[in-house]
């Protein structure tokens, strides 16, 4: 129920303000806004600058359907399917923009992921492990979970040029920086971005190709290897390397600039509609 009135309340805000941009003041940055809910704001703003397009939000994408689009690549694909109402659901859902030819394109897909909590359990003196006597929890493995959604989504998007999805990353367990925290007694506790115990960056950086994070990947890459042509679909992975909570607005801005980079990859593709609505 709080996050339903939650939601109501930004909703209504947002209308009060009269832009999208509107709802990342300091009231609405103090309130733990998901990143479905900001997916709604990227969709709104997209329905603005691109009034010609109709865009729409989805919150799962069915197993069947991802083996379908399998199979359009080649029928030899997509033939197993164990569970007929299984489904994958990114905590930021997916928006889609329909081409010229009434098919709907993945433009975003989103998800946010908080692992680690020693720095919060250091501000606040508390000790954590099998005795309570340690400062630092071991890492666990959740976040590997996000692998399959990413191996999922990027099957349905295998006969796409572009990979439009973002994983927002938070933590103590995501460092890209060596950080003191200060103990409620004074005592000064260092984490170690390189510690093998703390960091689990590089159990994600395969969905990347171990190229480089906080950056726009959206567009598919191409390498050649001897007689080979290889396309790379790369998750675009953001992390704030200091551990801290993800700022809002910078979210938006980044879902934004994602989505927008596949419009462009898939410009000839709704052309008509840009062009034919703009002439009316």
């Amino acid at each position: 129920m709080a996050k339903k009135n939650q939601s109501s309340r930004l909703t209504s805000q947002h209308k009060y303000s009269q832009g999208v941009v509107g709802i990342f003041g300091v009231e609405a940055r103090s309130h733990d806004i998901t990143v479905g809910n900001i997916s709604h704001f990227v969709i709104k703003q997209l329905e603005k600058d691109y009034p010609e397009l109709f865009f729409r939000y989805k919150t799962s994408i069915r197993k069947q359907e991802i083996n379908e689009a399998l199979k359009k690549v080649d029928p030899e694909l997509g033939q197993t399917l164990f569970v007929s109402n299984s489904s994958i659901i990114p905590d930021g859902g997916i928006i889609e923009v329909k081409d010229d030819s009434g098919n709907w394109r993945i433009v975003l897909v989103s998800e946010a992921k908080h692992q680690g909590k020693d720095i919060e359990n250091i501000k606040r003196g508390i000790l954590v492990g099998k005795d309570n006597n340690q400062n630092l929890m071991a890492a666990g493995n959740a976040i590997e979970r996000s692998h399959k959604n990413i191996s999922e989504i990027a099957n349905l998007m295998l006969s796409e040029s572009h990979f439009p999805y973002v994983l927002f990353l938070e933590g103590s367990n995501f460092l890209t920086e060596t950080i003191s925290i200060t103990r409620p007694d004074g005592r000064v506790v260092t984490l170690e971005y390189n510690s093998g115990m703390l960091n689990r960056l590089d159990r994600l950086t395969s969905a990347n190709y171990g190229m480089p994070i906080n950056t726009n990947l959206c567009k598919n890459k191409f390498v050649k290897h001897k007689d080979k042509t290889i396309m790379l679909q790369a998750t675009s992975i953001y992390t704030q390397g200091n551990g801290e909570k993800w700022d809002v607005k910078n979210m938006f801005d980044i879902m934004l600039d994602i989505s927008k980079t596949s419009l462009q990859i898939l410009g000839s593709e709704i052309f008509n509609q840009i062009t034919q609505r703009k002439l009316l």
